[in-house]
């Protein structure tokens, strides 16, 4: 197949280029330094070939509290360049399924995490720009489906984990967070702080495992949404208690920070509809998945380490 992908240079984006290469496709991979998607003709060199299928992972967020601070460019960015990946799909691919990727923070709180209540109740406050944004987006995958018969899936992952997350000095999800504090704290005997009383909990999605989902479900349905994910959850004392054991650190020292900001205290998505499509869904145990993305962060702050003392850097 011929596919294109934007925000192929994200986390996400790199490993999901990497196995459909893999696979033998042709990519055209989209990211910030080839293309302004907020610009509504940053893909008009692209209008001229044919694709089968394109996997819209753009977006424009970070974790922690950015959303807190950005919510009204969050807003229009993500709209202008949702808005425009939508209008070039129906004008200049429309036989071209488009797989897009939603966010489990467009929940309201108070419901049902479960596919019929996406577009239900209040997202939190917190996140509520980012969150309308996504849920626009899938508003607008059924208005495209309803006017001009195209076909979607939107795939709404939990917190996805594993190697190869950026390293450009950004704030990171939280499990980044809670890896590189307590590698800090046993290497560089950094004190280790973590936001909130530890007694939130989160769900985590191995990114090989949702990178199967995407590329297995577009074959076997359409027009869907679907959650993607365990649906369990662990607090973040277990999630630091799991870390700390793998990495050699006394959990006793760890130290929490209730003043931080937390989000929600719990958010973990209804899976049912997902292991009734797709029944063979299989996870990586959390235990392997966070050895290996522990064993890559080690090996990345142990080079950044080294790079600083041959610099002399602080």
């Amino acid at each position: 197949m011929k596919i294109l992908v934007t925000g192929a240079s994200g986390f996400l984006g790199t490993v999901l280029c990497r196995r459909l290469e893999a696979q033998g496709h042709v990519l055209v991979r989209i990211s910030t330094a080839s293309a302004d998607l907020t610009n509504p003709h940053s893909l008009s060199e692209y209008q001229s070939e044919k694709y089968d299928r394109i996997y819209h992972l753009a977006a424009w967020t970070r974790a922690g509290d950015f959303c807190l601070s950005h919510q009204a460019e969050q807003w229009l960015i993500n709209q202008q360049l949702n808005t425009n990946v939508l209008a070039w799909w129906s004008k200049y691919q429309p036989t071209a399924k488009l797989v897009a990727i939603g966010t489990s923070c467009a929940y309201a709180p108070d419901r049902p995490l479960t596919e019929s209540e996406y577009l239900q109740g209040r997202p939190s406050d917190d996140l509520f720009s980012y969150a309308m944004t996504k849920r626009m987006l899938y508003a607008g995958l059924i208005s495209f489906k309803r006017q001009y018969g195209l076909d979607y899936l939107y795939l709404t992952p939990a917190t996805l984990y594993g190697p190869g997350y950026h390293t450009d000095g950004r704030q990171m999800h939280f499990i980044f967070d809670l890896i590189l504090k307590i590698l800090k704290g046993r290497i560089l005997n950094e004190p280790v702080i973590l936001w909130g009383d530890g007694y939130q909990k989160r769900e985590i999605l191995y990114v090989e495992d949702f990178v199967d989902a995407l590329v297995a479900l577009p074959e076997i349905c359409s027009n869907e949404i679907l959650n993607i994910g365990p649906g369990v959850e662990y607090s973040i004392r277990q999630y630091a208690e799991w870390i700390c054991t793998e990495v050699g650190f006394d959990s006793s020292r760890i130290k929490f920070d209730e003043n931080r900001y937390v989000g929600v205290r719990s958010k973990c998505l209804d899976t049912h509809k997902l292991t009734t499509i797709l029944p063979s869904f299989s996870l990586t145990p959390v235990s392997e998945g966070l050895k290996a993305t522990i064993d890559w962060a080690e090996r990345e702050l142990l080079a950044t380490l080294e790079k600083r003392t041959e610099l002399n850097e602080p």
